[in-house]
């Protein structure tokens, strides 16, 4: 008798695990710098208000979340109606590839970008096309647009691209979305967009009111430091917003998230002084590492990529050894996440001993 057993979909089956950053060693004195987490707890304020939600965790949350949807809309210039949340970036993108793709349609990305992409797509029943990132780490927009066809109903543009930390340029972004066709979805994936500098990069709100198809896509969890609690949003057009509410799990934001997220929506000042912060820390972290010979594209996020190649795993072993958590990509990369100052100073001194350098060579001044 053949013992029968529950039958997973094949492209389930086929899709690859989410693996998050690795935790690092426990002896020691252990840095993770392998998850692009914020180093700096919650913003002031932000922990009171949310422990005050613990009174009311017998009662579910507001599944429109008005308050918090209303003063993201309110800080943008749009409606209420044009703002989405979900658990997470990602968990909005899952939403908007359940409601806009179907078995045998395409969803288009650059490659390497955000790990969750294949998975997100395979999930909604769409086949990934992956364009391979130009030689500086950027998204190649025309490469992109040439791989679009009737297939096709998104296509995904990570601004910073996680893990290259480069960013979409303005003027190539307008001219790619004017020549997309209007009925395939072009997400504007901005999860790391408080951290960019001295880039001419999209104006996205600007965009969403002549582009009806443009979905942009932002997050709580980086430089607002609320990681543990996942809230992520979209701004869209009201046709995919509402589409993007039918397909979310009931629920999914808590009431905790929402107060969290809505108290620090409110400290613009303590924000903006974190986010200096972390950014003049990944200018010397990269600074550094570019010192060494070390490879590393323009970095926009709140961490840098090192373009090692088959040295990946060595750099990454090696700094496993020592207690600090990285990200590699085996062949391809490493992502380090812009830590404390002393993390990274833990960081470039393993590099240093990497790359055969005197120690100290690079040391801040």
């Amino acid at each position: 008798m053949t013992h029968a057993r529950p039958q997973i979909r094949a492209e389930v089956a086929a899709l690859p695990a989410y693996k998050p950053g690795k935790k690092p060693a426990t002896s020691g004195r252990p840095v993770k710098l392998s998850s692009n987490e914020n180093p700096f707890p919650p913003l002031d304020g932000v922990l009171a208000e949310a422990t005050a939600c613990l009174e009311g965790l017998n009662r579910y949350p507001d599944i429109a979340a008005v308050e918090l949807r209303t003063a993201l809309a309110e800080s943008v210039g749009l409606g209420a109606g044009n703002v989405a949340l979900g658990a997470g970036s990602v968990a909005v993108l899952y939403h908007l590839l359940s409601a806009v793709c179907e078995p045998g349609s395409e969803v288009v990305y650059a490659w390497r970008s955000f790990e969750a992409y294949p998975i997100a797509a395979g999930i909604a029943g769409a086949r990934s096309v992956q364009v391979p990132l130009r030689p500086d780490a950027t998204h190649d927009l025309d490469a992109m647009l040439a791989a679009v066809n009737e297939k096709t109903r998104v296509v995904i543009v990570c601004s910073p691209n996680n893990p290259t930390g480069t960013v979409a340029d303005r003027r190539e972004f307008e001219l790619f979305l004017a020549a997309l066709p209007r009925d395939v979805v072009c997400v504007l994936d901005e999860a790391y967009v408080e951290f960019v500098r001295g880039s001419d990069i999209p104006e996205p709100v600007h965009l969403l009111a002549q582009h009806e198809n443009l979905v942009v896509l932002r997050t709580f969890s980086k430089a607002y430091g609320l990681a543990g609690l996942r809230v992520g949003y979209s701004l869209a057009s009201e046709e995919l917003t509402e589409a993007m509410a039918k397909t979310a799990i009931p629920f999914g934001v808590t009431q905790l998230a929402q107060t969290a997220a809505l108290v620090s929506l409110g400290r613009t000042d303590d924000l903006r002084d974190r986010v200096d912060a972390i950014v003049e820390e990944r200018d010397r972290v990269a600074a550094a590492l570019r010192g060494l010979g070390l490879a590393v594209p323009d970095a926009q996020g709140n961490f840098v990529w090192l373009a090692l190649g088959d040295a990946a795993s060595d750099f990454a072993g090696t700094c496993e050894l020592q207690g600090v958590a990285v990200r590699p990509f085996d062949g391809e990369g490493v992502r380090v996440t812009v830590g404390t100052v002393d993390e990274n100073d833990r960081l470039i001194a393993l590099a240093e001993q990497w790359a055969g350098a005197p120690v100290g060579a690079t040391a801040r001044s």
